[in-house]
């Protein structure tokens, strides 16, 4: 069984930084994709960005692009990081981590129903 575990959430002010991690355990290849989704009070969760583990090939939506950065360490540690700049006052919200084991290629994953295995999620405020 595959676990899921989000650290780094925090308070920070607009315009600030902070980097979230994703480590998960319970498999030992490096055929997955790690999605980060988050879900702000009131509103439907949502996609953020992705990060094929084998390929490295990355996605996001158009309102972190240029902000954040998806990224992984080698493929024995792993961990993922989710580095987030320029935070702004919608960034507030609840961040997961989510991982899928497997991937068609060139194919992109956005939906949370994509991922059967999420952490339990870290609070990331942004104050002004």
């Amino acid at each position: 069984q595959v676990q899921v575990l989000e650290s780094g959430g925090g308070l920070v002010q607009a315009g600030g930084s902070l980097r979230l991690s994703c480590t998960y355990s319970g498999r030992t290849d490096s055929n997955y994709v790690v999605g980060w989704f988050r879900q702000a009070p009131g509103q439907r969760r949502e996609f953020v960005a992705t990060i094929n583990w084998s390929t490295l090939g990355s996605y996001y939506i158009p309102s972190v692009e240029g902000r954040f950065a998806i990224s992984r360490e080698n493929e024995n540690t792993n961990t993922a990081y989710l580095q987030m700049n320029n935070l702004k006052l919608e960034d507030t919200a609840v961040y997961y981590c989510a991982v899928r084991i497997g991937y068609d290629r060139g194919s992109v994953y956005i939906f949370d129903w994509q991922y059967p295995y999420w952490g339990q999620g870290t609070q990331i405020t942004v104050s002004s």
